[in-house]
């Protein structure tokens, strides 16, 4: 994640702290006033680049949180060490995950945070005269935004309704709502006044912009139960673009660095992916040496790889393929059994060649024929063609899978919230 350095700077003015002593007030003349970020092009690009690595970037992000709370409470990964407090509650589940869980508060921190700053981009953006250039803004925050507003809806049963002091909450499918709306206002902006090449060339590399909002709209309309809805969003994606969050050298992929390269937090279970014997992926399945690689020497056996293997990695924010399960999803629970088994059996069936991120199971299509057995097959393909995406926690309750096949269903409130918070709900028992 590497921009000019003045404006990277920007991103950081929400972090600096006026010194006082006495009546003297010091002011450092070369940094920019609030005001002047927010009414600067610019500087409004510095705060988005800024919001995209509190989401994206290092141990304490949204990205880490999300996919590790994820992976231990569906049994993707096991645990390296039990002095990793946080990841150890996760590994035992139950009522050992609670308010004290360093990556729950970090994840719910840094979402609000994110949903903060990025309102803070959209109003300000609205007033600037390049309506172009604005749009890249928006739309930019807005991904940000849903996608915080979407992870903790995955996660908690209620999700902050307001921002600041004593929060109201309201459910999470309203949760989805709200993520839902955000990305269609951007849509709005950018259907007035196309996202300029000014702006794409400014703001870091990696986010397809527009596939990217219909992506997450199509992902959070079927959260919700919205089908039709979804599969019309899902239509409008090419899926042959990537969006992604891109890594440096200095700027780390937050699962290489914290659990890959270490071999000390967690790592996969096994080539089950852990899934039950009747749905785990079969040993000819391509995506079993896409996601996993094997250490014949150093235990343990299985490995985390995709995604996670290197320093540079880039992370999708979507997978093409998630939007053609999305497709069969929808199709199937609409009553459209011949376009979901088509759907399906694209992803069932594609070579990694033939993917944009070079996911390919490469196996016979199948010749599912009723809508449980079709739908009991895009489960299992979600969780093999989505593995450690940080979806599968979602998944297993919208498919109503048995609570014995995972840990936990939803997350307590952190204490951070609650000490601070009166309105903040009752934690879920299970």
């Amino acid at each position: 994640m590497k921009k000019i350095q003045y404006i990277i700077q920007s991103a950081f003015l929400l972090g600096i702290v006026s010194l006082t002593s006495c009546k003297k007030e010091f002011v450092n003349p070369n940094a920019p006033t609030t005001d002047q970020v927010f009414s600067s092009a610019r500087g409004l690009v510095g705060v988005n680049i800024g919001n995209q690595r509190t989401f994206a970037l290092g141990g304490a992000s949204v990205v880490y949180g999300v996919v590790t709370a994820n992976a231990f409470t569906t049994n993707e990964v096991i645990l390296m060490n039990s002095g990793n407090t946080a990841e150890f509650q996760f590994s035992k589940g139950g009522s050992s995950v609670d308010a004290t869980n360093t990556v729950l508060g970090n994840i719910w921190t840094n979402s609000n945070k994110v949903i903060y700053d990025a309102n803070s981009v959209i109003t300000a953006a609205e007033a600037l005269n390049d309506k172009a250039y604005a749009s890249g803004l928006i739309a930019h925050a807005s991904i940000l935004k849903a996608m915080a507003i979407g992870s903790m809806s995955m996660l908690w049963e209620k999700v902050p309704g307001t921002v600041g002091t004593n929060a109201t909450f309201i459910d999470r499918a309203d949760g989805f709502a709200k993520a839902i709306a955000t990305i269609d206002y951007a849509l709005g902006k950018i259907s007035a006044n196309a996202i300029s090449a000014s702006y794409v060339s400014d703001a870091v590399a990696g986010i397809d912009y527009v596939n990217t909002l219909y992506a997450l709209k199509a992902r959070y309309l079927l959260f919700s139960g919205k089908n039709a809805d979804a599969l019309t969003a899902a239509n409008l994606v090419d899926l042959t673009k990537k969006s992604t969050f891109n890594y440096d050298a200095v700027s780390t992929n937050p699962i290489f660095t914290v659990a890959t390269a270490t071999n000390n937090v967690y790592q996969p279970k096994d080539s089950t992916f852990g899934l039950p014997a009747d749905l785990a992926p079969v040993a000819a399945d391509g995506r079993i040496a896409f996601y996993t690689s094997i250490n014949a020497t150093v235990a343990p056996r299985f490995r985390i790889n995709g995604f996670y293997n290197a320093t540079t990695a880039a992370i999708p924010l979507y997978l093409p393929s998630e939007i053609t399960l999305i497709k069969a999803e929808a199709n199937a629970r609409t009553g459209n059994l011949t376009a979901a088994l088509t759907e399906l059996n694209k992803v069932i069936t594609k070579t990694a060649a033939a993917d944009p991120f070079k996911v390919g199971a490469n196996l016979t299509a199948s010749t599912a024929s009723t809508a449980d057995a079709i739908l009991t097959e895009i489960y299992r393909n979600r969780c093999i063609e989505l593995f450690m995406s940080g979806l599968k926690l979602e998944d297993m309750r919208r498919f109503g899978r048995a609570t014995t096949e995972r840990k936990r269903n939803f997350f307590p409130y952190p204490f951070k919230e609650r000490d601070g918070n009166p309105n903040t709900p009752a934690d879920p028992s299970f």
